[in-house]
């Protein structure tokens, strides 16, 4: 099976890829007149301003929701295999993709708000419906909807449950060795994986608001600290930032890791990580209650900021600057370029996180790491069960298949427990499976969306020059810009119209 992954993995992860994110990146950062630049003072106001309704929870919220699938084991555990394959300059194609992703976000955000739907009294929407909307081909939506609940309710769950098994062994110990039909288990694992079970289900279970409710409090908390334990570690090793700050930049030209490793592993763990231009973003987006669509679009490429240029940023320096990491040589498994820490610790695994935590706070930074990474994982698997769940509303809108969503509960939380059994290199091989094919479907869909009608661009510029005029009320008219096909917001204005002449 391994083989097999590993065969599938390659393809989908070969250089077109790496171009076609960093490409697209560029691409829009041209188109958008780099508005991650421009608006990052705009995106700031944003991100408090919204207020949730009836139908859409608030910018705030969405920005959590899709932060909990940005912010997860990508930022731990991804920083490090980054480092361990593709050598410290990876962290510098990190940043690169995700300044460009931003641009990305933006559009994919954006879009989803243009053609997002009102679904059983709440806001629906994501690539699956811009796709069939702005592009006219339902088939192509149905292959996106169709990966994307393979995607996040069968392949990506794995990866951050078998971190948290990973790093909860790591801190507390394995325990018993059980004998189960996976295999033999730690005692450890065992219990880690039920916990996740129980909680899993009560919040899936009660909907998208609790998913919301849950990760605004728990994803910015547990981020804070996560930083600001970095911070500390940083400030105590303060006269060592220059050179590995130097060693980062200096690697990503020269990579000790071999030609082209630091870019491949910087820019395919930085989209894990980051999610720009993947198509998970825009789910949560959708379900704002906004204005103008640009406006939770500059909210969403600010939470790529957040994620790679602070959160990831944070484990990377302080790995780098412990010399808590190995380096692995491409011409042999096993055979090291630099061997800092023993050799049998796995890159894809937050082990290079915790020793270097623990090196300089003995006694706290297992057992930290492992209680960050639980909440960073754990509402990274909420993500992925709403965007899960919003695709199998997509395909519900057309067949009638009672039960299914249901179906998908059961096989998420199943996914989410045999991955904290399976082995981190198996369970992330099937994750990279999930991010690329999502990527592909989705890079490919929103370019073409943009030659056919330029949906995202007309969205943001409409509001620069409602923005220049100073109104005191955002509003969109899809028709007056030659936007088709975005009922919700032909609907609202039709509504509003209404509201107007009965006041009058």
């Amino acid at each position: 099976m391994a083989e097999i992954v590993n065969f599938i993995n390659g393809i989908i992860w070969s250089k077109p890829l790496i171009y076609l994110c960093l490409g697209t990146g560029l691409f829009f950062s041209i188109m958008t007149r780099f508005v991650q630049i421009r608006m990052v003072k705009e995106m700031w106001r944003l991100l408090f301003s919204g207020k949730s309704s009836q139908q859409g929870i608030s910018s705030f919220q969405a920005l959590a929701v899709s932060l909990s699938g940005r912010v997860g084991t990508g930022n731990i555990a991804g920083v490090g295999a980054a480092i361990g394959f593709g050598g410290p300059g990876a962290v510098f194609w990190m940043w690169v993709v995700a300044f460009l992703g931003a641009a990305t976000a933006y559009v994919e955000s954006t879009l989803a708000q243009i053609y997002k739907e009102v679904d059983d009294g709440q806001y629906r929407g994501g690539p699956a419906f811009y796709i069939e909307k702005a592009m006219g081909q339902k088939w192509y939506a149905w292959i996106f909807a169709i990966a994307t609940i393979i995607a996040c309710g069968m392949l990506l769950p794995g990866v951050q449950s078998n971190s948290i098994g990973n790093a909860a062994e790591l801190a507390f110990g394995p325990g018993d060795m059980i004998d189960t039909f996976f295999g033999t288990v730690s005692s450890t694992k065992i219990i880690v994986g039920l916990g996740i079970l129980m909680l899993i289900g009560f919040i899936i279970f009660g909907g998208v608001r609790r998913i919301a409710n849950f990760t605004q409090v728990v994803v910015p908390a547990m981020a804070f600290a996560y930083i600001i334990v970095s911070l500390v570690i940083i400030a105590l090793n303060i006269d060592k930032l220059p050179g590995v700050f130097g060693m980062i930049i200096a690697d990503a030209f020269n990579p000790m890791a071999g030609f082209g490793a630091a870019i491949y592993w910087g820019i395919k763990r930085g989209v894990y990580s980051n999610e720009a231009g993947q198509g998970t973003g825009p789910h949560a987006a959708a379900a704002a209650e906004v204005e103008h669509p640009a406006q939770q679009g500059l909210v969403q490429s600010f939470s790529v900021y957040i994620d790679t240029l602070f959160v990831c940023s944070a484990p990377a320096f302080m790995i780098l600057i412990t010399g808590a990491y190995n380096v692995q040589g491409e011409l042999a498994q096993g055979s090291f370029i630099i061997q800092n820490v023993a050799e049998h610790l796995n890159p894809d695994s937050p082990a290079f996180a915790q020793i270097a935590v623990e090196g300089v706070m003995p006694g706290f930074g297992k057992t930290f790491i492992a209680v960050a990474l639980f909440f960073f994982a754990f509402t990274t698997i909420l993500a992925y069960y709403y965007i899960a769940e919003t695709n199998v509303a997509y395909l519900k809108r057309t067949i009638k298949m009672p039960g299914l969503t249901t179906l998908l509960k059961i096989v998420l939380m199943a996914s989410t427990f045999y991955g904290v059994v399976k082995t981190a290199k198996v369970a992330w091989a099937l994750g990279d499976i999930g991010v690329g094919m999502m990527a592909w479907l989705n890079i490919i869909g929103i370019l073409i969306i943009f030659f056919m009608a330029k949906p995202a661009i007309k969205a943001l510029k409409d509001y620069e020059r409602q923005r220049k005029e100073g109104v005191d009320k955002y509003t969109f008219d899809p028709e007056a810009l030659g936007i088709k096909n975005a009922d919700f917001w032909k609907d609202r204005k039709a509504a509003a119209q209404v509201e107007s002449a009965k006041s009058d």
